[in-house]
């Protein structure tokens, strides 16, 4: 059979569009050792992170499914199950997305995992890396075959197992234009805004303190635990919390690093400084802390929490910000890229509300308040005078 009929069914059966006659098809070519090993070594998928493209494992990927073919293999002899080869065949692919989306297979010898900037992603232990749909349900399921976790919509659910074990990392990334929720093995709740990525322990360890890294805006709810610390370090700034509700923004190309306490109490302190009381600083209900990158200085000040907390739903609250910082807000929430050419507004600061409009109504409400017209060009703004 021609290779590129056979390419034609490995699409068709993992879209769950092929035919018996097709699976069986299928299954005859899997038979020979040859078509196995390159079945396994010239598998690559297409998908998705919002910063960048990531670099699988590929030696370990091609192990893996050639290890699973070949324990088939021993298994189909033995029970003369023909589809069995299939099936795990599949499951090998599958095992880089499970059940998080359609899969793209190429036949070539790259080695390179491209993901599509508006997919939000989650990496394994291992490097392995999945798509999630946020508008699917399924198990999260680690590089060993075990549960780790449940998917449902736009949030996943971590178990909690031995705390004795050695950590384990995970890092969800957010693209812009999305938003995600994650509760932790410990219980504590959090929500991801777009454009923003968390590292974290599947399992914290017992004993220790439970540390997160985060990269981008997130609002934590932390489960009380007095004999174990909450940490959040986010670039030269780190939380320690023992259980409470907080909101915190480090985007890398923002100049201040704010942390906004909602209930409770954090400390918030220099994360080239070990923790000590006297070295940090103490928030309360209300407060924002605003560290300067530049001057390398911390302002406290009571601040308008909602317009902190108003990206949860979706919604901004723009309180005497600058032009700038509200493009970037911009940017991240509807997935768009602005070219300023009215350099006259960066100087200018703007007040306003929005709900759920989308971009075409903030742009006219926009350009109502500051007096410049604007032209969209795909999902590019371009600002003029």
């Amino acid at each position: 059979m021609k290779f590129q009929k056979i390419e034609n069914i490995i699409v068709k059966y993992l879209s769950n569009q092929a035919s018996l006659s097709e699976l069986d098809a299928l299954t005859l070519w899997l038979d020979n050792p040859n078509n196995a090993k390159l079945f396994s070594d010239y598998v690559k998928t297409n998908y998705a992170i919002n910063y960048n493209m990531k670099q699988y494992n590929s030696k370990q990927t091609k192990a893996h499914v050639l290890h699973v073919i070949n324990k088939d293999k021993l298994a189909r002899r033995a029970a003369k199950r023909k589809r069995n080869l299939l099936k795990y065949a599949a499951l090998a692919l599958i095992f880089l997305s499970i059940g998080f989306g359609a899969i793209h297979i190429y036949f070539g010898n790259a080695d390179t995992l491209v993901i599509p900037e508006e997919s939000i992603t989650l990496q394994l232990q291992d490097d392995l890396i999945k798509i999630i749909n946020d508008d699917e349900s399924a198990e999260v399921i680690d590089a060993n075959g075990n549960i780790i976790g449940v998917q449902s919509g736009n949030q996943i659910v971590y178990h909690k197992k031995n705390e004795n074990e050695a950590l384990v990392y995970n890092t969800l990334a957010v693209p812009y234009g999305k938003r995600f929720e994650i509760q932790l093995s410990d219980g504590t709740k959090v929500k991801l805004n777009a454009g923003s990525t968390l590292r974290y322990p599947v399992n914290f360890a017992q004993g220790k303190e439970r540390k997160v890294i985060l990269n981008g805006e997130a609002f934590f709810n932390v489960a009380k635990d007095t004999k174990h610390p909450f940490i959040v370090h986010a670039n030269e700034i780190d939380v320690r919390v023992l259980g409470t509700k907080f909101n915190m923004s480090s985007y890398p190309e923002d100049e201040h690093i704010n942390t906004v306490l909602v209930e409770g109490a954090v400390s918030t302190y220099k994360t080239s400084d070990t923790y000590q009381p006297d070295n940090s600083i103490v928030l309360k209900p209300g407060d924002k802390a605003a560290w300067s990158k530049t001057n390398k200085t911390m302002e406290v000040n009571q601040t308008h929490i909602e317009s902190h907390l108003a990206w949860i739903d979706g919604r901004l609250i723009l309180y005497e910000i600058e032009f700038n910082a509200i493009l970037k807000k911009l940017e991240r929430q509807y997935n768009v890229v602005f070219v300023n050419n009215n350099k006259d507004l960066n100087n200018r600061f703007f007040t306003a509300t929005f709900d759920v409009e989308d971009i075409t109504q903030v742009m006219k409400s926009l350009s109502y308040s500051g007096n410049f017209s604007y032209a969209f060009e795909d999902n590019k703004i371009i600002i003029n005078q």
